[in-house]
């Protein structure tokens, strides 16, 4: 038994690896949309044998980001707009409930306190990067969710903010957007704290449904520039 258990660890540490660097690969438009590989070529590029690889594969696949059939081979499916429109309004549908549960509460949760050494600092302290940024949005509203105390709810939006990291994340390879989320996000938490919770769901809304347009036109662009190299 402590010989199968020795043996599995690195064929998972494998796999774990493998779907990193794959999904790393997908969010940097390395692999386009329609393009197909087989797990054979996947696995000598990453210097692995096909079990692991193939683990990482059916994992991405359950994400929705790969289709695989036995004659092609793995393909990288076409991003569908519609799909992520939907997976937006979810967000706005489990964040402003989450809003309304934080007005009831009595004490402010932890979650907001921290909220507020990030988001509510001058502007000659706020970060630049946008990598970092986007980590940071991201917490922010899970922590919103979370502060709200509704752990299902919280289960649900990580789900939904998984699936929508490849295109979300070029929200912030501009300035002005990340700007405009530093001053969107403290508009929001300050409604927040001051329990007027109807307009700190309707800037919440308005936060989201310009980031769901925004990526779509920057995720269109990055496509574009992704064949025109691969060209």
């Amino acid at each position: 038994m402590m010989g199968a258990m020795s043996e599995a660890a690195p064929r998972v540490a494998l796999a774990e690896q493998a779907y990193s660097q794959l999904k790393a690969e997908l969010h940097d438009f390395l692999w386009l949309p329609g393009e197909r590989a087989s797990e054979l070529e996947i696995a000598h590029r990453l210097g692995m044998s096909r079990t692991p690889v193939r683990e990482a594969l059916f994992r991405l696949r359950n994400e929705g980001f790969l289709d695989v059939e036995a004659k092609t081979g793995w393909t990288v499916k076409p991003i569908d707009f519609a799909r992520i429109d939907q997976i937006y309004d979810l967000r706005v549908v489990l964040e402003t409930a989450s809003l309304a549960r934080l007005a009831q509460m009595s004490d402010e949760p932890a979650q907001l306190r921290a909220l507020k050494e990030v988001w509510l600092v001058p502007a000659a302290e706020r970060l630049g990067d946008g990598r970092a940024v986007g980590e940071l949005d991201e917490r922010f509203h899970a922590e919103l969710v979370a502060a709200a105390g509704n752990e299902e709810i919280s289960r649900v939006h990580r789900e939904v903010t998984e699936r929508i990291r490849i295109v979300r994340r070029l929200d912030f390879t501009r300035g002005d957007r990340i700007d405009a989320t530093y001053a969107e996000h403290a508009k929001i938490l300050r409604a927040v704290i001051q329990r007027k919770t109807e307009a700190a769901q309707l800037l919440l809304k308005s936060h989201i449904e310009q980031s769901k347009l925004e990526v779509r036109k920057i995720t269109l662009h990055a496509l574009q520039e992704a064949r025109a190299r691969r060209a």
